[in-house]
């Protein structure tokens, strides 16, 4: 059972951090984010030469779903916000394929995706790409920031203090505290798969390549894309939090499984279908549906029309007043200058 416990917001709308980056974690980060872009760089060359082939394709195709319905069903809509509940077994099984996505231990990544909720679009969000203002240059140092920028930042979460929940679960304990031995796992199972299947070394490095180096490389930056990409472009049918500028941006729903419907999510963040109108693809939002039919997963916080258009913008697209807990509407601030604007303490909690 999984749920998304937040304390109130830190006094004077302070968020709690534990100060500096260790050094070796800022080596690891490097590692993690540099070495599989390289790789899908070094593959483009290879694909010219080599080409691709099926067995590749397949193998790609496998091992980015896992991870990203880690992400996106795991990570995400069932450890961050208690969309469902799930068997002890299945609980398990998604944290190891969320961490196989190589996007950071569980524990912290429910940490630092609680505390952008906490404080989303305002000083304390981990990734808001309007930190330095709205102008073209600070938005795109900002988008920067969001996307990747943030993770090298002297701004750590503390899982203790955003995810006690999480911290207190043995199980989850010991997968965050193997995160580097799944890393090393998330690529050697592409390059035993090649060499089941392809029967040599090359397809075995082929298959690390494109279903090892480039797929981390590929999920990841759709993951970060939702940081960065929708909190800035798309539309915002729904009304959010004051200050927070999530948005539903379509050509990322079938690559993130749904994950880049932001807006509707940060609207009613345990909703577990985030794609809530009709043609929105949302993969996540299908896998929990088939846990639900095979009764792995109850208790599931399925869109509720009345609910949907209570949130609804009355204008659609147009930022709107927005939608405090408890139906309270308030005047959207624009953010100023190049500093985010503090947390309201007696008002914006997680919806």
């Amino acid at each position: 059972m999984s749920t998304a416990v937040l304390e109130p917001p830190p006094t004077e709308g302070k968020p709690l951090t534990t100060g500096r980056q260790p050094a070796g974690i800022i080596v690891a980060l490097w590692a993690f984010v540099t070495i599989p872009f390289l790789a899908l760089l070094a593959a483009v060359p290879v694909m010219w030469g080599w080409g691709l082939s099926w067995v590749d394709v397949v193998i790609f195709v496998v091992f980015y779903s896992i991870g990203a319905a880690g992400i996106g069903t795991g990570f995400h809509r069932y450890f961050t916000h208690g969309s469902f509940k799930a068997k002890r077994w299945l609980r398990i099984t998604l944290a190891v394929a969320g961490s196989l996505a190589i996007e950071g231990a569980v524990t912290q990544w429910v940490a630092d995706h609680r505390r952008h909720h906490q404080f989303s679009d305002m000083e304390g969000d981990p990734h808001s790409p309007w930190r330095y203002g709205e102008s073209f240059w600070g938005l795109t140092k900002g988008l920067w920031y969001s996307h990747t920028g943030w993770l090298f930042h002297d701004d750590p979460t503390p899982p203790a203090r955003y995810a006690p929940d999480m911290t207190a679960d043995p199980a989850m304990r010991a997968i965050s505290a193997a995160f580097p031995a799944l890393c090393a796992l998330s690529l050697a199972l592409p390059f035993g798969a090649g060499w089941l299947i392809g029967g040599t070394w090359r397809a075995a490095l082929a298959a690390l390549l494109w279903a090892g180096l480039a797929r981390v490389t590929v999920l990841q930056h759709v993951t970060w894309s939702v940081n960065s990409l929708c909190h800035v472009f798309g539309s915002r049918p729904f009304a959010t939090r004051r200050y927070d500028r999530a948005t539903n941006l379509w050509p990322l729903a079938l690559v993130s499984f749904g994950e880049s419907w932001h807006n509707m999510h940060h609207s009613d963040p345990a909703c577990a279908r985030h794609g809530a109108e009709p043609g929105q693809i949302d993969i996540s939002a299908a896998v929990i549906r088939l846990f639900e039919r095979l009764g792995w997963a109850t208790g599931v916080h399925w869109p509720v029309p009345a609910r949907l258009a209570a949130r609804r913008n009355p204008g659609r697209d147009q930022p709107q007043p927005a939608l405090q807990p408890g139906g309270r509407r308030t005047e959207r601030a624009v953010i100023p200058g190049r500093r985010l604007p503090r947390l309201p303490v007696s008002s914006d909690r997680l919806a």
